[in-house]
């Protein structure tokens, strides 16, 4: 059995193989709301084959989307549209079901990148963003309002309840989104946290609120369950900001906190991050966080044949591979690494004629 098929065991959960859906925005949700989309787009994944399959980040307040068409988790509706996915998934395939609880702070209130990346959401459908200093992410981004503590016990607690609301709906993995500029990461990075407060300046207060969070939601997240936190390993921007070594230190401190697995990304605090973008150019970052820590870890960035994802769980760089692009070009991306690896990939009987064609 190649690698990249083997089970992999977290908490009561196993998943079939290593192969991840990554969380990859929509832009599709009405007030929050999942739409017939999310039922297409993430279903068509439950017969693929796949090991673990993550929605879009869904974010924990109104405040907090992405954008007025991002998924959100803070009210009843929200939970039951999402609970109906959990079981169309689980109806469907074998694969196991993740969330990822997210809060984008400054980088919210935007338009769907295809409505023009930057641009502020217009009129009603905008509102003012938060983050850890009135620190905009680029010129023509708008300013946002420097979060005061009793702001920042609000999001925890907001944290919290999207983590439950989780655990009703159904879901296997509840994934804690701390990459990508958004809102945790935010506080982390010196580029976006000015502050001069507990919550700025050296390491340990940056991290202060992060790990709050982290906290509250492994306080009401089951044990049972695999609670994961997604990183951005580093800012990219040539000894400035957050580092590979920051995020060891700040991993340290969530394995002390019962995170089970680390999802290993890059980038998004600053548009000036200079990445030299080449297959698998982040797994590195997952494999320094692995040995360093031994927690396991997810790795991700221009993993696209299925060679090369075999190669980094065999060679014990990373425990899982997430793929987003690459899937949605192919949603049987597993079918193929299957056929390629000469292994084995649950098919639903009602796809059993088209699993190999005759040439």
């Amino acid at each position: 059995m190649p690698h990249l098929f083997e089970p992999l065991a977290l908490c009561s959960v196993t998943l079939p193989n290593r192969i991840v859906v990554s969380p990859m925005c929509q832009y599709s949700a009405v007030d929050g709301l999942a739409t017939d989309w999310h039922h297409v787009h993430l279903g068509r994944y439950a017969t693929a084959g796949l090991g673990l399959i993550f929605t879009e980040a869904t974010h924990v307040s109104a405040v907090g989307r992405i954008t007025p068409a991002c998924l959100g988790l803070y009210t009843d509706a929200h939970e039951a549209a999402l609970a109906r996915i959990v079981r169309l998934i689980k109806a469907t395939g074998n694969a196991a079901v993740g969330i990822q609880i997210a809060h984008a702070g400054r980088k919210a209130s935007m338009q769907p990148p295809w409505k023009g990346v930057g641009k502020r959401a217009e009129g009603a459908e905008g509102w003012i963003s938060v983050g850890p200093s009135a620190v905009a992410f680029d010129d023509g981004w708008q300013i946002p309002r420097a979060l005061d503590e009793a702001g920042m016990a609000t999001i925890v607690r907001e944290f919290a309840i999207a983590a439950t609301r989780s655990a009703r709906a159904g879901f296997d993995v509840c994934e804690v989104h701390s990459a990508h500029g958004y809102l945790m990461h935010e506080f982390l990075s010196p580029i976006s946290n000015k502050r001069n407060d507990a919550y700025g300046g050296a390491l340990e207060n940056r991290m202060r609120f992060p790990l709050g969070i982290v906290e509250a939601v492994r306080a009401v997240w089951p044990k049972d369950r695999v609670l994961a936190v997604r990183v951005s390993a580093t800012d990219y921007m040539d000894g400035e900001g957050w580092s590979l070594d920051d995020t060891i230190a700040f991993a340290h401190e969530l394995k002390a906190r019962g995170v089970d697995i680390i999802d290993v990304s890059g980038g998004g605090s600053s548009p000036k991050q200079k990445i030299d973008l080449k297959p698998g150019y982040q797994v590195p970052l997952a494999e320094a966080i692995k040995r360093a820590t031994g927690v396991p870890t997810i790795a991700v960035g221009l993993i696209t044949r299925p060679e090369q994802a075999d190669a980094i769980v065999r060679e014990g760089r990373a425990d899982a591979v997430a793929l987003a692009r690459a899937l949605l070009h192919d949603p049987f991306w597993a079918w193929r690494a299957a056929d390629a690896l000469g292994a084995d990939v649950a098919v639903p009987n009602q796809y059993l004629r088209g699993r190999k064609l005759a040439v």
